[in-house]
């Protein structure tokens, strides 16, 4: 016998899809099928019951194999490493709930850490430019039903969010788009031909990092003024083309990717096409949304806003005030610099996106991975703790890339033992206390200094 849950939250990208039927064993433990996802998706919850999956903590022994150790020692070690560490790290946030990254935040300002997520290396100068000139924006669901002029700029949405198109920027008809595909006009910008851009109604190929440049001739053209005859290898009429086929419509959205964040300008080339869709919208209605990969990347920047004041990059080793300084309290940066002494990775996989240099200090300096999954992280840590997977073994508040809260579903029991992110961060920082009050001290720069007392 099954049993079918409709309307679950596919925790793999930014979208954060919500209409997927998931059938599963009448005893909660096995999933069958999964509809309505992109193959990723589906991927994610068919795969759950892979018998190869760790289930208990992990120990790095001296000869470089692993031990399989129990939940408290796990917590113990994870607990008297941060206390010892002057200034550990914890990196990641993206791939889990939003409780689970407030309870460790939590942990994080207990043990004087510096708490930094994805957006570091992705979305960071979004932030930075959003910080500087704030934003117009909406919500996808305004997208589907009233957008009618799409521009998709450096991202490849056929690839990195497979159902984006199909639900909410081309081919959905919405109320004040009944027509679907057939009443909107696609454009996209990037250097290179994507999937993307082979289903657009007009594709406008730049030069390399010539993007700020493109966006001012942009608004050079909106303000009436005249341009080169070519700009970053675009011909000015291909410029204004575009700028009469904007103005003609009656919403227009820019979804914006890495490739406008990660080229030459970054932060600026933001500030820039946030300026553009001001100047548009003395014309018609303009918003933009950044393309946010990890299904919860945007929910760990808003959990630290709230709590810190600071979206990523957020200092708290002073233990008295949160600092944030991107280029000084960003995790590439304290890695290359060795000012890091202890790395914590949650619900990300650093070794595999982080600079060698970077990774190879992680590796060297005491390090444990949380994460459901072996990765290359888990095989460069000296302790790995699995735990349950958010949006199929457990629910949890994430937030979609327009910033909307969603509440994520519960479809599988974890296997038997495995603990969730969030009441694994509550039992590391119980041990944290247990450990300070055994010594008497009130905070951990009293305990490191006992220790160095000590010694």
């Amino acid at each position: 016998m099954t049993k079918t849950i409709k309307n679950v939250i596919c925790t793999f990208c930014g979208t954060l899809c919500d209409d997927l039927e998931v059938d599963v064993t009448d005893d909660g433990k096995k999933i069958l099928q999964v509809r309505n996802a992109c193959a990723i998706g589906a991927e994610k919850y068919l795969h759950v019951g892979n018998p190869g999956r760790v289930v208990v903590p992990r120990m790095r022994q001296a000869d470089g194999t692993y031990k399989d150790i129990s939940y408290d020692e796990a917590i113990d070690f994870t607990a008297k490493t941060l206390l010892k560490a002057k200034k550990p790290l914890f990196y990641g946030w993206s791939s889990t709930n939003c409780e689970a990254i407030s309870a460790g935040n939590v942990l994080a300002e207990k043990t004087g850490g510096v708490i930094d997520n994805c957006a570091t290396v992705c979305h960071g100068s979004s932030l930075l430019a959003i910080q500087d000139t704030g934003v117009p924006s909406c919500t996808l669901g305004e997208v589907k039903n009233r957008a009618d002029r799409i521009i998709f700029w450096g991202c490849n949405p056929a690839h990195a969010h497979p159902r984006h198109m199909s639900r909410y920027s081309i081919f959905p008809r919405g109320f004040f788009t009944a027509k679907g595909q057939k009443g909107r006009k696609i454009i996209c910008v990037d250097c290179r031909e994507t999937d993307t851009a082979k289903v657009a109604d007009t594709f406008v190929r730049i030069k390399q990092s010539y993007d700020y440049e493109i966006i001012d001739a942009f608004r050079t053209v909106l303000r009436g003024e005249e341009i080169p005859a070519e700009v970053g290898g675009v011909p000015a009429e291909k410029i204004k083309e575009v700028i009469e086929i904007l103005k003609s419509g009656r919403f227009v959205t820019l979804f914006f990717g890495m490739g406008l964040t990660h080229t030459l300008g970054r932060n600026h080339n933001i500030d820039e096409a946030i300026n553009f869709i001001r100047d548009l919208n003395d014309y018609t209605k303009a918003v933009l949304i950044a393309m946010r990969g990890h299904y919860n990347v945007t929910g760990a920047g808003q959990v630290l806003g709230w709590q810190y004041g600071y979206p990523f990059a957020c200092d708290l080793s002073r233990l008295t005030m949160a600092r944030h300084n991107p280029g000084e309290t960003t995790s590439v940066d304290l890695l290359v610099r060795h000012e890091v002494d202890a790395c914590v990775v949650i619900a990300s996989d650093l070794a595999a996106h982080f600079p060698f240099e970077a990774t190879r200090v992680m590796a060297s300096i005491p390090t444990i991975t949380i994460d459901p999954h072996i990765s290359m992280s888990t095989e460069l840590s000296d302790l790995h703790i699995p735990v349950a997977i958010v949006g199929v073994e457990v629910g949890g508040c994430c937030y979609r890339m327009d910033n909307v809260p969603i509440e994520t579903r519960k479809c599988v029991d974890a296997p038997e033992g495995v603990l969730e992110d969030e009441e694994l961060f509550n039992r590391i920082t119980k041990r944290v206390d247990e450990i300070l009050a055994e010594n008497g001290v009130k905070d951990a720069s009293e305990y490191l200094a006992k220790l160095e007392q000590e010694t």
